[in-house]
């Protein structure tokens, strides 16, 4: 048996699960809860914790859980030819598993994809009154500004911010699905999101969801300049795992020919490694540029990425 903490709730993490088992032999056991909830957690359970692999979205969630001292740093050869090095952590202590892109989503009938091309373009003036975005301090925003911060500065990175805020609608609130359904309403002309959510809607059964994403559409910003910024989902082994070489055979799996392929057409995130075919959906928009910056830097710019989120009033 093998015990896992997981931020992640998906059928098709379910589905890696039950194909490492009947491979291994080794029963997977999974503890549901989200990346602040597991952080806490483990916390207190310290050394008496039974967690030995722990899954989360983001890397600057990843990175919390690491600089709290939860995780070990785990180092082969199945994981360094398995994930990019920009896509882990240089200590060993998180490998990212799945790909997400942070792309702009904007309502056809009101704008051209060259219109918002790039991420500057959703602080230019001519969006004033019609950006929606969600919470300043959910993850996902954190980590796109701390990107900013690494490549461009603070200064850069609170010009941006302001711009952005000053093309609010209204006050952020909701979900990534929630800026779309807005977009799509005719309350907002783009936003941002990872892309996942899009083609959710895209996929759902719903029709209502199906409209949506036919009234938006999406574009990987940035093409000519840094690339797209990119997240992942990742894992690593917990610092007290009873079941430590348990935990890295899975975290190998994760990463492996076998879990990628597997994982590709049943999920809406980008494989690991670009020798991998993504889902038809996503491999139809093509290759696009990836900003190409090391994921820790997310980690290590998100308290700076928060003051500079208040100091411009981006609730």
């Amino acid at each position: 048996m093998v015990n896992v903490y997981s931020a992640r709730h998906y059928d098709s993490d379910r589905a890696l699960y039950a194909a490492f088992e009947q491979a291994t032999g080794i029963a997977v056991r999974v503890l549901p809860a989200n990346a602040e909830q597991l952080l806490e957690r483990l916390r207190a359970e310290g050394e008496a914790t039974e967690a030995d692999l722990v899954v989360a979205a983001d890397a600057g969630n990843l990175w919390r859980i690491k600089e709290a001292g939860l995780l070990q740093n785990v180092t082969t050869p199945a994981l360094e030819a398995g994930v990019p090095a920009r896509l882990r952590d240089g200590d060993g202590a998180y490998w990212g598993f799945t790909k997400r892109a942070r792309v702009i989503v904007y309502r056809k009938d009101a704008v051209q994809p060259a219109q918002v091309a790039n991420y500057d373009d959703l602080a230019n003036p001519r969006f004033r009154g019609q950006i929606v975005m969600r919470s300043s301090t959910n993850t996902y925003q954190l980590s796109t500004l701390a990107s900013r911060i690494e490549r461009l500065g603070a200064e850069n990175a609170r010009a941006w911010a302001a711009g952005v805020r000053a093309n609010f609608v209204r006050d952020p609130q909701g979900s990534d699905t929630d800026q779309i359904k807005a977009v799509a309403a005719g309350e907002a002309q783009a936003t941002l999101v990872n892309h996942y959510y899009h083609f959710r809607l895209m996929r759902s059964e719903d029709p209502a969801d199906r409209e949506v994403a036919a009234k938006t559409g999406i574009v990987f910003p940035d093409q000519a300049g840094a690339g797209t910024h990119i997240n992942i989902s990742g894992a690593g082994v917990t610092a007290h795992a009873k079941r430590r070489d348990r935990a890295v055979q899975l975290l190998e799996y994760l990463v492996s020919d076998e879990a990628q392929t597997l994982l590709a057409p049943m999920n809406v995130e980008f494989p690991i490694r670009p020798a991998i075919a993504p889902a038809p959906d996503l491999a139809a928009l093509g290759a696009f540029k990836e900003e190409d910056i090391a994921l820790g830097v997310l980690g290590r710019h998100q308290a700076e990425a928060a003051r500079i989120f208040e100091e411009v009033g981006w609730r």
